[in-house]
């Protein structure tokens, strides 16, 4: 049995998204949001305590890496896209760490200030398995060593200055928000103002405490369980109908829900809904997938995907990351994104004859 007309149509989409991603323009993207060290402590919980209900972890391994803007940083950077990422770090090893770890690997660092005497967020989980199981690790506990000040207000205005500054020539403008403090309501007024002025496309990645900051912009980032949540606040009776009243509230273009298993959905104010499904049978884990999605959508954005193509992209760039084994793969690379869309084409094909 061959493939249905809508396959074939999928088939052909993935075939042309693949030779798209092999093509490097190396657009302009001015990122700007919150820095972070992660780190991963892995090991094995064989045993509870004696005196408490709790595990015991003996821990094999330790890794560390950059997070958030940094990871987005470096997946864009893999995507041959040039990134002009603006953020704060403390004056401490973890702060210095970072900055070392994004030159090493090409990622331009003049836009994040050093701040005297402030923490830089560090987020450490403990992920195990027991010894005779060598996979499916869970998390056992995340601890935050984060900086409860805001950015100083010099050196909040200073990064937004350069920001807005870069915007000429850019292809997109990113906000990635993760509750640090350089996403703030001034801020991410004046750099979407200036964008909008000159028709610069923006993601944003926002808290939910945040929504008020996000108006007007094009793509908006969401888990399917932020979306539950606003549907509950809002007392709507689907996430579809959630997702049209946000989109009218705060005058986005385009509303992304990603939802693990169920894949990826596109919500916007001028176009149908298109959904994207999972293809994958085993999830392994989920850490770094917005930002793997916030770095598809900009690949779209700058090679002027449509909104299904955008959607299968998003897609693909999840499933990549849901499929990671190891923490290593946690950020998303070309390479990867290729070979998975290849998967995926090559799976259709398999899987009707």
């Amino acid at each position: 049995m061959g493939m249905s007309d809508e396959e074939v149509e999928v088939h052909d989409q993935l075939t042309n998204l693949k030779r798209e991603l092999k093509a490097v323009d190396q657009a302009k993207v001015v990122l700007i949001g919150d820095v972070i060290m992660d780190c991963y402590i892995h090991g094995y919980a064989n045993n509870l305590n004696s005196r408490a209900p709790v595990p015991v972890l003996r821990e094999t391994m330790r890794e560390e890496d950059v997070g958030a803007a940094a990871h987005v940083a470096r997946g864009l950077n893999s995507m041959g896209l040039k990134s002009y990422l603006f953020g704060v770090v403390g004056d401490d090893r973890a702060g210095l760490s970072i900055l070392d770890a994004l030159d090493e690997e090409g990622v331009n660092t003049d836009g994040i200030a050093v701040v005297e005497e402030r923490t830089t967020t560090v987020k450490t989980r403990l992920l195990a398995t027991r010894e005779s199981l060598v996979q499916e690790e869970q998390l056992l506990l995340r601890w935050d060593i984060e900086e409860d000040e805001p950015v100083p207000e010099a050196a909040a205005v200073a990064l937004y200055d350069r920001a807005i500054n870069e915007l000429d020539d850019a292809k997109v403008v990113i906000l990635s928000d993760y509750g640090q403090g350089v996403v703030n309501d001034t801020g991410a007024d004046r750099l979407i103002n200036a964008a909008l002025d000159k028709n610069v496309p923006i993601i944003a990645d926002p808290k939910l405490t945040g929504l008020h900051r996000t108006h007007g912009v094009d793509w908006i980032l969401f888990q399917s369980q932020g979306l539950e949540l606003m549907r509950r606040r809002l007392g709507s009776s689907t996430g579809s109908e959630a997702a049209q009243r946000l989109i009218e509230q705060h005058n986005w273009k385009h509303l992304v829900v990603l939802s693990g298993e169920a894949g990826v959905t596109i919500y916007s104010a001028n176009e149908a809904t298109v959904h994207a499904p999972c293809t994958l049978d085993d999830l392994r884990q989920m850490i770094g997938l917005i930002d793997a999605a916030a770095v598809a959508i900009a690949v779209a954005i700058s090679k002027s995907f449509s909104v299904q193509n955008t959607a299968l992209l998003a897609n693909a760039a999840c499933e990549c990351i849901l499929g990671a084994e190891r923490t290593e793969a946690f950020s998303l690379s070309r390479e990867d994104l290729v070979d998975r869309i290849g998967e995926m084409t090559w799976n259709l094909q398999i899987s009707k004859r």
